[in-house]
């Protein structure tokens, strides 16, 4: 007998699929947060907003190169050209993209002109335009329909710091349609950071710089989560059972890891885990626990009441020697000629 009404279990069933799919997608995005989370918490991020702009063609500025340092543009009116130096073609910044230069190049930023013959050095603008930080950065030719306004700023990381995603993320990343594709929270927060970046109420520049913090965040999360992530060797965090190891590891990064446990918090075998990071990564899962370790210890080794065997424990390593030894190996320096050189140039 053929049922004439619908089943019910069928319309539970799909949702209890849909639910178990949304419910692994979150942990998926909060295991790729807490890896990045981690990554730039460590490198000591720090943010800046350097300026809101209102260009008016023609115009151009040339932003020297910094290192140490990832700048990032977001086309919150109009759209302007992007030269990033090293490569042959400009991008163009329609209106609602974002850039992020993560290797602190220099670039020119133009509208109207070729940037050779005419762009002007960013200092030489600031001091044309009688910019001092606050308000808006008013430049550019006589053509005001022409309006761009940018929000520019930087992140700048510990010189000691180093970290493979950081180190292989290509010489720009461009996130087009930036505000719609990365969902309606990030569409408030960029119109958010708009509207208070430059502006006369109290605290808008400081809400718009830790608005911008959690941009460069989903920035990166974007690019790794894209298929370009591969081809940039960083292939391991946007897979879903690499990264819960190193998730995992990153919680725990003391204990005595081995490729067996790592590959037991990814759910793998261990020659399959080892083949698959090794293939994404381009390095062995014990290389990448190595570098992040020595980060670790370098932080530790720059604090003033931290002895060797602080830095040793808290990069996993049980005896003093043994930890000069790695270290050694993956900086060129000993931990004391690593705190003596850094000591000098601090001071």
């Amino acid at each position: 007998m053929i049922p004439t009404e619908p089943c019910p279990i069928v319309p539970v069933f799909v949702q209890i699929v849909q639910k178990s799919v949304q419910i692994r997608l979150k942990m998926y995005i909060h295991v790729m947060l807490d890896l990045l989370s981690d990554i730039l918490t460590n490198l000591s991020m720090r943010g800046t907003l350097y300026f809101r702009t209102s260009f008016t063609k023609p115009w151009g500025v040339a932003v020297p190169s910094y290192e140490n340092v990832a700048r990032f543009h977001f086309a919150h009116r109009g759209s302007c050209l992007v030269k990033v130096d090293g490569l042959e073609e400009p991008l163009t910044l329609a209106q609602g993209d974002l850039v992020i230069i993560p290797h602190g190049a220099s670039h020119d930023l133009y509208c109207g002109h070729e940037p050779e013959r005419t762009a002007m050095p960013l200092d030489v603008v600031l001091e044309k335009s009688g910019f001092d930080g606050s308000g808006v950065l008013v430049h550019g030719g006589d053509e005001p329909q022409s309006e761009t306004q940018l929000i520019c700023g930087h992140f700048s990381f510990e010189p000691n710091s180093r970290h493979i995603l950081m180190e292989r993320l290509p010489p720009y990343i461009h996130l087009t349609n930036y505000g719609e594709d990365a969902g309606r929270w990030m569409e408030a927060t960029l119109r958010v950071i708009g509207e208070e970046a430059g502006g006369r109420k109290m605290g808008g520049d400081l809400i718009a710089l830790k608005m911008s913090e959690a941009i460069l965040a989903q920035a990166i999360r974007s690019f790794i989560e894209s298929s370009d992530a591969q081809e940039w060797a960083l292939g391991a965090f946007s897979d879903k059972k690499l990264s819960r190891a190193m998730e995992a590891f990153h919680k725990a990064p003391a204990e005595r890891w081995t490729v067996d446990l790592l590959a037991g918090a990814a759910g793998m075998s261990r020659t399959g885990f080892a083949v698959q990071f090794q293939k994404l990564m381009m390095m062995s899962p014990m290389e990448y626990v190595t570098s992040w370790r020595m980060e670790i210890a370098k932080k530790k080794l720059l604090q003033d009441k931290a002895s060797l065997t602080d830095a040793a424990e808290s990069a996993g390593y049980a005896s003093d020697s043994a930890f000069t030894r790695a270290f050694k190996k993956e900086t060129g320096q000993t931990p004391a000629e690593f705190r003596r050189e850094n000591s000098l140039a601090r001071s």
